[in-house]
């Protein structure tokens, strides 16, 4: 690991120290997962609460843990290549794109944004009614 006053080379990345730039970095690339929708569902991949994870890398690169809606998803292959094509579209970032399951992904995962839109669209909240079914 080299270390100097802005950048530490890490693992093969050249990484900006934490700061308001990765702060702004990471906003814009919400920003851009907030236009990355799930077609079956019709809400976008960050406000699922499918974006378990952004790691800000540098100006250039970062790294993104996503989990889908269920481990038999049939966008397993379309979604995360979504998330990376809408990243370097918009931000011209390189995102590498990791998938995991665990913890699996609930209804309790969304935002506040997330359920109001899901609710707005098929009237009910459905986070409430997943609670309700598990008996929570």
């Amino acid at each position: 690991m080299f270390v100097s006053d802005s950048i530490v080379l890490f693992g093969g990345y050249f990484m900006s120290k934490p700061g308001p730039e990765k702060d702004l970095i990471k906003k814009k690339i919400i920003e851009v997962l907030e236009t990355v929708y799930d077609p079956e569902i019709g809400i976008d991949v960050y406000n699922l609460g499918m974006i378990y994870d952004i790691e800000v890398v540098n100006e250039k690169n970062v790294k993104i843990k996503m989990t889908l809606t269920t481990p038999f998803c049939p966008l397993v292959n379309v979604l995360p290549l979504m998330v990376k094509e809408y990243i370097k579209k918009k931000l011209d970032m390189e995102a590498d794109v990791e998938l995991v399951y665990d913890p699996p992904w609930t209804p309790l995962m969304m935002t506040e944004k997330g359920r109001r839109i899901f609710k707005e669209r098929y009237g009910y909240d459905i986070a409430e009614e997943w609670k309700r079914r598990q008996g929570l």
